[in-house]
């Protein structure tokens, strides 16, 4: 079994969950299933990559009680607003199958005169909350002056904030910030894959599995690079939800916790940091420029 983190509000959620960025909508299901037969109980999907459909169809194949897993998902930008994200809502839960989403967040923030529509979708998250709909609320990318105009205006803190968090960008600052606000630091890059995956950066960009430093440590405990970085993530309190779709991966980014980081690996690990982050910019966010139709149900 899994450890678990505990939400600002008393919900709990295994610290290693099952991502699904990338992964085919016609693959999805599959993969689910796999995660969820060997050990995954927390999946995390979005609107935006097209498979929540997918993810339900993979529940529904694992035989697992619905209570028996944590479900998230996230609303895109072109479906914020107060209504729209309330719709946005109903879209998924009818996507996944569920009546009922564990951890509902906001996708991307928006900025300048478009930061109200984030503001009202953040409302719309609030409502369903009050309601039972959603057991948790979030959001995703935001930045710390993101966070301190969404607390000027709304009453509930954010139970996870889902960011770009690796070795070579620790985002520091950021993380900082969530430790003041109580807010779960949730890693949606925790192998670093930004700097690897397929269509992003340049030939320059270096992969953290292949880092000396990484490997050195993996190599005194016996492990993978990535059961390292992982690690890392879990002893400094973040929730991570790797992805892969190699059934002998899956497994293996879940067997984190027979083994620890001293606190001179740890501080090695940090020391990587770059500064840089591999992903978008968050705010450079617009309606326009991110522009993506979420299909109904």
């Amino acid at each position: 079994m899994t450890t678990t983190i505990t939400l600002n509000n008393g919900v709990t959620l295994p610290s290693v969950g099952y991502g699904v960025f990338q992964t085919p909508p016609d693959e999805t299901a599959t993969a689910v299933a796999t995660a969820l037969e060997a050990g995954y109980r927390m999946i995390d999907t979005a609107a935006a990559y097209g498979n929540e459909s997918g993810v339900g169809e993979g529940l529904r194949r694992s035989g697992l009680a619905r209570d028996d897993v944590f479900l998230e998902t996230k609303a895109w930008i072109t479906d914020y607003g107060y209504d729209e994200t309330l719709h946005a809502f109903d879209k998924a839960a009818a996507k996944l199958g569920v009546d009922q989403i564990d951890l509902f967040i906001l996708h991307q923030p928006l900025n300048g005169e478009e930061e109200p529509y984030a503001l009202e979708a953040y409302r719309a998250l609030e409502t369903l909350y009050a309601d039972g709909k959603v057991r948790a609320i979030g959001v995703s990318n935001f930045l710390p002056h993101h966070l301190d105009r969404l607390l000027d205006e709304r009453d509930i803190v954010p139970a996870v904030n889902q960011i770009e968090v690796h070795p070579y960008f620790r985002n520091s600052e950021l993380l900082a910030k969530h430790a003041d606000l109580g807010i779960v630091s949730q890693a949606w890059s925790p192998l670093g894959g930004i700097t690897f995956y397929p269509g992003w950066g340049d030939d320059s960009r270096r992969s953290t599995l292949d880092d000396p430093t990484i490997g050195a440590i993996a190599q005194a405990h016996g492990v993978t690079a990535a059961q390292v970085m992982l690690r890392w993530h879990i002893q400094q309190g973040r929730q991570v939800i790797p992805k892969s779709v190699t059934p002998a991966r899956i497994a293996q980014n879940l067997d984190v916790f027979g083994f620890s980081l001293t606190d001179e690996e740890l501080a090695q690990i940090d020391a990587l940091d770059t500064g840089v982050r591999g992903g978008p910019e968050p705010t450079d966010n617009t309606r326009e420029n991110r522009y993506r139709e979420i299909p109904e149900a």
